[in-house]
């Protein structure tokens, strides 16, 4: 076929397990998505009148990384474990792989097999929920269960004070409930930033049953979880400018800052989510008014996420 034998090879992942349970299968599934999404015109290679493959051939990615093809394919089925710190940046580089992009890569070359944390929401930490009052906050952890909120939090988000309004674990309100898409109007970014936090969370914690779980829930459940998780998506949360509406406050462009909070012996770290509205804005107006309407109970830590 000169040269184009692999013109049928895919590289979809293809199953949303990738990633939980077998740290080489992991490795093997991420580094399939990431190299599809690479188009070959962007570094220099042509597409060829018969090329039938989304993304880079796997000779072409060994190629353009400096490494023997058989040895990438050994990476790819998850019989090569442990790769160096040289192979993983020729890698990382080939593909075009941002920090967040890299440091998972690390991580499940690593083959780390940590033991799944358990998240605590201590006194302290509810205590300055509740001094934050008008900045709306929630606490998540690694699987994306709310554990803690104060009240503007919870009310901004879709009403986490009542488990009968809305599920407690964030991707599953995402992709599970179509309020979701009211409250959030740029629903595919935080779908894509959910599913890429859960890979992560996947990636650092493989013998986590209760996170594998709910990656094959979502799975099972959505085409929309299957398509994103499918794509290779890694997020780290950080720091910016995000919309929310509420049917009383509208629609509100505000700043958000994500806090991290550092992790005890056997436990995992939380990460605090706070939004702020620009000084004499109209979304400042908003939250004050919000505010004052809110529940005034202290701040809650959430008991187990519901399922539906």
């Amino acid at each position: 076929m000169n040269g184009e034998s692999d013109t049928v090879e895919t590289v979809n992942t293809g199953d949303a397990s990738d990633g939980t349970g077998d740290t080489g299968r992991a490795l093997g599934g991420f580094l399939r998505a990431r190299r599809g999404r690479v188009a070959p015109e962007h570094v220099g290679l042509t597409g060829g009148r018969r090329r039938r493959v989304r993304g880079l051939r796997r000779e072409e990615l060994a190629q353009l990384a400096g490494i023997s093809v058989d040895y990438y394919v050994r990476l790819e089925q998850g019989r090569a474990t442990q790769p160096s710190t040289e192979v993983l940046d020729a890698l990382a580089g080939a593909l075009g792989l941002d920090t967040a992009e890299r440091a998972h890569l690390t991580t499940l070359a690593a083959a780390r097999r940590e033991p799944a944390p358990t998240a605590r929401v201590s006194p302290l930490l509810r205590r300055i929920l509740d001094a934050l009052g008008g900045f709306p906050a929630f606490a998540t952890d690694h699987r994306l269960d709310v554990m803690a909120w104060n009240p503007l939090g919870a009310e901004l988000i879709g009403g986490l004070a009542d488990p009968a309004r809305r599920d407690r674990n964030n991707a599953r309100f995402l992709f599970l409930d179509p309020a979701s898409r009211l409250v959030h109007p740029e629903w595919e970014d935080r779908a894509a930033e959910a599913v890429g936090q859960l890979r992560v969370a996947a990636g650092r914690y493989p013998q986590d049953t209760e996170l594998a779980a709910l990656i094959t829930e979502l799975t099972t459940a959505s085409a929309e979880f299957r398509r994103i998780w499918d794509s290779g998506e890694v997020v780290m949360c950080a720091a910016g400018r995000k919309r929310l509406r509420h049917p009383a406050a509208g629609l509100l462009t505000l700043n958000f800052e994500t806090l991290h909070v550092p992790a005890a012996p056997g436990e995992t770290g939380l990460v605090v989510h706070v939004f702020s509205a620009d000084e004499d804005s109209a979304e400042a107006s908003a939250l004050a008014a919000l505010a004052g309407t809110a529940s005034t109970t202290s701040t809650t830590s959430a008991g187990a996420p519901r399922s539906r």
